[in-house]
């Protein structure tokens, strides 16, 4: 029996295609948030990267702040499907599922918002630690649990009411305890994640749906329902979102999760966690207490 897959790629693509080219201001608020988390992961790094490279960072933001960071000295930038019309032109147009990079080639790859939409995120971290250099580090964010938490269960119960049954709208997110787990999958070394949330507040949730047309980002699922989806299947939608979901001004809330990955390809010079028993002063003295033995 074959794998399932749960993206539509080439839905993915002209939609994120027909984004760049109708570009809306204000859309990339979450590109900007994940630069800006990006910039705040490099200041904490005393290290210069030989060769780096932004892997589907549209939008420019990625690209430049690791421009302006100074840290590496020869810079890629690598658009997904289409090349973005309002930048210089890119390097690379690749598809992340199938990377083209050479094994050991670089000493950074970045990825931001793109991880979330692959099938296959195990074998594209196992690609991007083996492209990467001995001690070369992955710098990674995408979305993850609870984003766009308000907005799967509005419609899903507007759906179960005008309809009687539900259809998948909103992409499975993954855990962060999962994307460690990954990590050591990959065998990077010194795997670290980490979770922050940005709540973004809207006048009405079509607003919101407008925001994430204009990112390319809606519902991009092979089970998603094909044919037109009611009128009042929406309207009930943004009812409740109105209802159990807005603050005290009448703005509806909507939240996004960003998980941030880290991972270094393997080298000698790294960090060793110590074996166990060889620590040479125990917990108790560490804490000035008495230890008490089993």
């Amino acid at each position: 029996m074959s794998e399932h897959i749960l993206f539509d790629r080439q839905l993915i693509a002209k939609r994120r295609m027909a984004a760049l080219t109708k570009a809306q201001d204000g859309a990339d608020f979450l590109m900007k948030a994940a630069a800006a988390d990006l910039q705040d992961r490099l200041d904490f790094i005393s290290r210069q990267f030989d060769c780096g490279v932004d892997l589907g960072g549209h939008t420019g933001h990625i690209y430049e702040t690791l421009k302006a960071s100074g840290k590496v000295n020869k810079l890629l930038r690598a658009d997904i499907f289409a090349a973005d019309p309002n930048l210089p032109k890119p390097d690379l147009v690749l598809d992340d599922a199938v990377l083209p990079f050479a094994p050991e080639s670089l000493d950074l790859i970045v990825c931001a918002l793109n991880l979330q939409m692959l099938d296959d995120l195990p074998g594209a971290l196992i690609q991007i630690k083996r492209a990467l250099k001995p001690d070369g580090l992955f710098l990674g964010l995408l979305l993850g649990t609870d984003t766009l938490a308000e907005l799967r269960d509005c419609l899903m119960r507007a759906e179960m009411e005008v309809s009687g049954g539900v259809s998948p709208r909103v992409i499975p997110f993954a855990d962060t305890r999962d994307l460690g787990g990954l990590l050591q999958r990959a065998e990077f070394a010194l795997p670290v994640t980490d979770i922050d949330r940005l709540t973004v507040r809207y006048d009405t949730m079509f607003d919101l749906i407008k925001d994430l047309r204009a990112m390319g980002a809606t519902n991009p699922l092979n089970d998603r329902l094909k044919a037109p989806t009611s009128k009042k299947v929406f309207l009930r939608a943004a009812e409740i979102y109105a209802q159990d979901y807005a603050d005290a001004d009448g703005r509806i809330r909507a939240t996004f999760t960003f998980a941030s990955l880290s991972g270094w390809a393997p080298h000698e010079s790294q960090q060793k966690p110590l074996k166990p028993g060889s620590a040479k002063h125990s917990l108790a003295e560490a804490l000035g207490t008495k230890e008490i033995k089993s």
